[in-house]
């Protein structure tokens, strides 16, 4: 039986690899006849694509997720863009925001030579006591019920407030922070993404307004937060409004999102594996690699998107120019050409070659933060897992065909024998 791939669907969300090892056994270089669009499953292609960036352009991310090419706007579409030109005070219709993301060599290069005096070494560094005091915050709340969302109150709240706290937002906006990141999560790669223009422009257009006064603000008084580091007028090069606007958003969204699935993922699979949670709780110091495992076996981020610049000859098959392509990133980390016994979760696997930050120019900007809160929270959560036991209640996934991670993980706390 042929295999049946769509690659902006997440109606595979649930257990996406067994069609993932479809795909890498039998078409390799696969062409969705729904969407024209090439997908490449196997490791050495997806590594090739990510490592190969004037071939395989970026601007497939933003055709991707802002796809609305040879549609006509509606009424409410039209009210939509007014309301996002009174925020912003751009058109949107002419004017997107630059990221990081759909920006190839050179321009992403230098936009990311500014960006990186936001995330050097040891400015995340010194993140670390104040991610432990959130955590060990969220860790109380959480001890005094029976029950608890691991996603709710941990998974979330650490990344959202660090992320705001780096930006120098005001404390009270932070679950609007998170309000915008989950609209376009879901408005770029979601069940809204038909919902037309308003389903994207309209979280975009809050946030960007909320954006401005800062930016502004920060240039005339510079603090000590992110937003003073990109507007630096020391620096010979800095970005621009628009720029910043969409590096934030990225931020919000990467950062939050990624974080957050990291955390869920990782949990899910130690819940699931308990011969491994024991390993782990028996000897914390596993945690880094346990969570690179992760990264592996259960990647945050699934799907990237590229366009081809020119014909592609690979061993699976021909890409012309000019072509969608979807590079399937859960897939190639379970690649068994790459890793030995991909389907079984080890946590003290090596992983040093796992894509789940991406690779070459793309790397994830963020990484080395993701991983420090991930393993601040997961040293405080581990200790806690052999007394509680998963609630009952469906498990549902984010709502992209990007980002793959659980909504919820409720737990309680596990019955003790009677004497």
């Amino acid at each position: 039986m042929s295999v049946v791939f769509d690659p902006l669907s997440n109606d595979h969300w649930h257990d996406p690899y067994a069609v993932y090892a479809q795909l890498r056994e039998t078409a390799p270089v696969y062409r969705s006849p729904d969407r024209n669009m090439y997908c490449l499953s196997r490791y050495e292609d997806v590594e090739l694509a990510l490592r190969q960036a004037g071939i395989f352009s970026s601007s497939g991310m933003e055709a991707v997720l802002f796809n609305q090419q040879g549609r006509r706007p509606g009424l409410l579409d039209m009210l939509s863009i007014g309301r996002f030109m009174l925020r912003a005070r751009v058109n949107p219709m002419r004017q997107r925001p630059p990221s990081l993301i759909t920006e190839d060599p050179p321009k992403h290069d230098e936009m990311r030579a500014v960006v990186n005096r936001g995330f050097t070494p040891r400015r995340i560094a010194s993140l670390e006591p104040r991610m432990r005091e959130i955590v060990d915050g969220c860790m109380k709340r959480m001890r005094e019920g029976d029950r608890t969302d691991v996603i709710r109150d941990l998974a979330i709240p650490l990344p959202v407030t660090v992320i705001a706290e780096m930006l120098g937002v005001d404390p009270e906006r932070q679950l609007d922070f998170k309000r915008w990141s989950d609209a376009l999560i879901s408005a770029s790669s979601g069940g809204t993404r038909d919902g037309g223009l308003r389903a994207i422009l309209d979280p975009m257009g809050e946030l960007r307004g909320y954006l401005r006064s800062i930016v502004r603000d920060r240039k005339a008084n510079p603090a000590d937060d992110l937003i003073s580091v990109l507007v630096d007028r020391r620096h010979e090069e800095t970005l621009n409004e628009s720029e910043i606007f969409g590096f934030i958003a990225l931020l919000l969204v990467a950062g939050n999102e990624t974080t957050t699935n990291l955390i869920g993922n990782s949990t899910l699979a130690l819940l699931s594996n308990p011969e491994e949670l024991a390993k782990v709780q028996a000897d914390p110091s596993l945690i880094p690699g346990m969570l690179e495992e992760t990264l592996r076996w259960d990647a945050p981020v699934q799907t990237l998107f590229r366009q081809t610049m020119e014909d592609v000859e690979l061993p699976g098959g021909k890409i012309p120019a000019g072509a969608q392509v979807a590079l399937l990133i859960g897939s190639a980390n379970r690649d068994p050409e790459v890793f030995e016994d991909p389907d079984v979760y080890k946590v003290s696997r090596s992983t040093r070659a796992h894509l789940g930050f991406g690779f070459g120019v793309h790397f994830c900007l963020g990484a080395s933060l993701a991983r420090m809160e991930a393993r601040v929270a997961m040293e405080a959560l581990v200790p806690e897992l052999p007394s509680l036991s998963a609630a009952p209640s469906p498990l549902e996934y984010v709502d992209s065909f990007i980002v793959r991670g659980p909504r919820r993980i409720e737990l309680s706390l596990k019955q003790q024998p009677m004497q």
